[in-house]
Formats: C-alpha cells, sequence, structure tokens
C-alpha cells in the first residue's frame, strides 16, 4: 500500500515548488511540483533516481546532480514536475553502491560492478510511478530523459508528447559512466 502526504511548499535557490511524498514500502519518493503544475496540459517531468553521492555530495562520477539541476531550472522556467525516485545506486543501495565506487577504481564499468556484487545491471522498479501520475492527473508529458526504460514506464500510463534530452557536462570522472549508459543500456543522447 502507498500512502500519500499532503502537499508543502519548497522554496529552493532553483523556484518556489510544492512537494508530495509517496511512502511506498521502505522507500519514500518525492514530487517536486512547480507552483503552476496543476495548471498544466503538458508538464515537463523527470523521473530522477536517487544519487546521494551526486545530489547531495556533488561526485564527479556521474551526470546525477547535474541532471537533477537541469530538470529543476526547466520546471522552474516552463512548469512541471520532478519524481525524486528514492532507489539508490540503481536499487542496490547505498552501501553496495560504495563497494561498486571501490571496484569502478579497479577498472570496472557500473554494469561490471554491479554483476560482479551479485546484483543485475539496473535493479530499480518502476511501479510507483503510474500511482503517482494517477495521483496527480497526468496524462500527457514532456518527458526529460536519456533512459529508454524510463519512456516505456511513463508510455504505460501517460502519452509521451516530447523526449527532451538530459544532456549535461561530461567530464574525466563520468566518461566511462556515460559511455557505459550510453553503449550498454541505450540511453539516448
Amino acid at each position: 500500500m502507498i500512502q500519500v502526504s499532503q502537499v508543502a511548499n519548497l522554496p529552493t535557490k532553483f523556484g518556489d515548488f510544492n512537494i508530495k511524498a509517496y511512502s511506498e514500502n521502505s522507500q519514500e519518493h518525492l514530487a517536486i511540483m512547480s507552483k503552476n503544475f496543476y495548471e498544466l496540459e503538458t508538464p515537463l517531468v523527470r523521473i530522477h533516481s536517487e544519487c546521494l553521492t551526486g545530489d547531495v555530495l556533488g561526485s564527479l562520477k556521474c551526470d546525477c546532480r547535474n541532471q537533477l539541476h537541469l530538470a529543476l531550472k526547466l520546471i522552474a522556467k516552463e512548469g512541471g514536475l520532478v519524481i525524486y525516485h528514492r532507489q539508490e545506486g540503481r536499487n542496490i543501495g547505498l552501501f553496495n553502491k560504495v563497494n561498486a565506487y571501490a571496484l569502478q577504481d579497479r577498472g570496472r564499468d557500473t554494469i561490471e560492478a554491479n554483476l560482479e556484487l551479485g546484483f543485475g545491471e539496473d535493479e530499480r522498479t518502476y511501479e510507483v510511478i503510474p500511482f503517482i501520475f494517477r495521483d496527480l492527473g497526468i496524462k500527457k508529458v514532456r518527458l526529460i530523459t536519456n533512459n529508454p526504460k524510463k519512456i516505456d514506464v511513463v508510455l504505460r500510463c501517460a502519452e509521451v508528447v516530447e523526449r527532451i534530452p538530459a544532456i549535461t557536462e561530461i567530464n574525466k570522472h563520468n566518461r566511462c559512466y556515460i559511455d557505459t549508459k550510453k553503449k550498454k543500456m541505450g540511453h539516448l543522447f
């Protein structure tokens, strides 16, 4: 059973938003909405997978923080929603993600590290997304993503009118990570 919080104000450096939480078993997800969200026929939407090391600590090993900031800026300007999908490290958890980082330090890519730790290349599940879409009345979206899996998830519950690439800066620390997403996971850049 999914529990739903009340809506609260969330002023940020990107703009003023409304925030709503969804509790699903042991995971709690967020809907971060522009103030005009309910007035929009086709909002911008980003499903952002949690990345404590990138989003909070500013890790350069990934592009997560940059993608989150890009989405929040676009949504503050044009209106829409970020779903903060709390499945750390492609849903292997923070402890295992740090172990995967150690394997990456020894030359593995993100998929090889996950497999060596006994996980699939991507353990994320998306059952909560259709629930959030229904709860918020979302029927059509302009989807901010590079991930074809997220496109497929959204297409099961809404019309994707436009896909907006989440292209951010590549650096020497995240080049392998981004190449792996492109070549092995089919991400669209």
